[in-house]
């Protein structure tokens, strides 16, 4: 009797980490929507970024262009929890930390070293089609720049 209600427990906890994962509504792939975007000039901006769960972490892959121009690809994988994981690809980046701000919102900070270089806030639309990425940061050359970027779920 006792291993059948340790068995039971140990199901419904994976059901409902599966349940948890499947309503998060960052899931999936987001396309940059420019024209609904305020992209400020020569800020890096992303083209595609892809949401997906690896194991009982959330890994972000990003594909866009830095402010020169030039094909950038990134990926982070780690927890919504506030706390610094590293970016791979990006040489402007070394860590990067989410922190949900409720069901439909993300705080984060991009970090070089030591040095916060962009915060924001990410925000999915209630209906699960859009987000809206709100950011503040320098650029590679200490310049100071604010971007709206307006994504479309695929």
């Amino acid at each position: 009797m006792k291993t059948r209600a340790i068995v039971l427990t140990v199901v419904v906890c994976f059901i409902g980490v599966a349940v948890c994962f499947a309503q998060n509504p960052f899931m999936g792939t987001w396309k940059l929507n420019e024209a609904k975007s305020k992209l400020a000039p020569g800020a890096p901006k992303n083209n595609k970024v892809v949401y997906e769960t690896e194991g009982i972490d959330f890994k972000v892959t990003t594909d866009g262009i830095d402010g020169a121009g030039t094909s950038t690809h990134s990926e982070w994988t780690g927890k919504f929890d506030g706390k610094d994981y590293p970016v791979k690809g990006d040489p402007n980046q070394d860590s990067r930390s989410y922190k949900r701000k409720g069901i439909h919102e993300l705080d984060f900070l991009v970090k070089k070293g030591t040095q916060v270089t962009t915060t924001g806030r990410i925000v999915v639309s209630g209906d699960g089609k859009s987000r809206t990425v709100t950011s503040h940061g320098t650029d590679a050359q200490g310049k100071k720049y604010a971007s709206t970027a307006v994504y479309d779920q695929q």
